[in-house]
């Protein structure tokens, strides 16, 4: 149970949010109305989320399962397991070479720091840059507090040049929290046990709490070639044998689009994408709810709230899921307690 400081430093976090996204917000409430014609007549394929859906980004931001167990618990032995000891839920980041896993993160840095920024290398086209295992903070702005998640990044699944792409013994390790940050992967060879940044006693902090595919809207596709379909089932197979939440990423959505790149606004009334989205939860068996669309910050030097709205709505669908996990986690630990 928080106490009284606690408490207070919870709600003046949660107020500099809001502040960050109050843009968005406003945005929203445009895009909601649709100048006053219904959803058929927009011919929209996603049904609009309530007027308040980015607000909740607020609290789906700073109230992760610990804390809302912590806050909103009057009597602490109500919850006989500690889930204290998850602060910070991880958030993995998988899918093809250039997809934009370290865009994603960057976007999200910027958005709370009020400026675009570009902390996390990323490449261009094909070429894999991020070989390294790394996970990332984000911050309310330059020096500020920390936001209680973590981003975790990997090297691409597909081959990138002459080098071939992340092992999924290599994937499964990181979600099980056998991989240190700072790992350099291996194509050739996964991670073994007398490796100096293996962790053969991973605690739940170390896990992945939410597993993400990040997928280019352009290489939807391409996905069964180089076995990439593959890797992605062999991944979602081992995921939801551990009652992790899978979801998707698709980026680049512009590129995919021409009407969207002209007017970001109608990403979800696009019939097009519409096709590429079914299609891609068809091929990776997971329902259409559980893929988000977004633009990540690569060329633009200023924040666009159109592109904000899309990248907080995807990291509320991540926190949400990652809320239901610890419930049922909690729930399960309950039981057999």
């Amino acid at each position: 149970m928080l106490g009284r400081g606690q408490r207070g430093n919870a709600k003046n976090h949660q107020g500099l949010i809001r502040q960050r996204i109050k843009r968005a917000v406003s945005l929203h409430s445009r895009l909601e109305s649709g100048g006053g014609r219904t959803r058929q007549e927009r011919g929209e394929w996603r049904r609009p989320e309530e007027r308040q859906i980015v607000a909740r980004t607020v609290l789906g931001a700073s109230r992760l399962r610990s804390d809302v167990l912590k806050e909103n618990s009057s009597e602490e032995d109500m919850f006989p397991f500690n889930t204290r000891t998850v602060t910070e839920p991880r958030i993995l980041l998988v899918g093809q070479t250039g997809a934009g896993k370290s865009s994603f993160f960057n976007s999200l840095n910027s958005i709370f720091r009020d400026h675009v920024t570009m902390q996390a290398l990323c490449g261009y086209g094909d070429i894999n840059v991020s070989k390294k295992f790394r996970t990332y903070s984000v911050s309310l702005g330059a020096g500020g507090r920390k936001l209680p998640y973590i981003l975790c990044d990997t090297m691409g699944l597909e081959r990138s040049g002459f080098e071939e792409g992340i092992k999924v013994e290599d994937i499964i390790s990181v979600i099980k929290g056998h991989v240190s940050d700072m790992y350099e992967f291996n194509p050739r060879a996964a991670i073994n046990c007398h490796d100096p940044h293996y962790i053969r006693s991973p605690s739940v902090k170390d896990k992945m709490h939410c597993v993400v595919f990040v997928v280019d809207a352009n290489k939807i596709v391409n996905l069964p070639k180089f076995q990439l379909l593959k890797k992605f089932k062999e991944i979602k197979s081992e995921v939801n044998s551990l009652g992790i939440p899978l979801l998707v990423l698709v980026t680049k959505i512009d590129k995919a689009c021409m009407e969207v790149q002209k007017d970001l606004t109608k990403v979800y009334s696009s019939r097009y994408l519409h096709e590429k989205v079914t299609q891609l939860g068809q091929m990776l068996g997971v329902p259409v709810s559980s893929i988000s669309l977004v633009k990540n910050y690569a060329t633009e030097t200023e924040l666009n709230f159109s592109m904000d709205l899309l990248i907080l709505k995807a990291l509320q669908q991540m926190l949400r899921a990652i809320d239901v996990y610890f419930e049922e986690t909690n729930v399960r630990r309950t039981t057999l307690w």
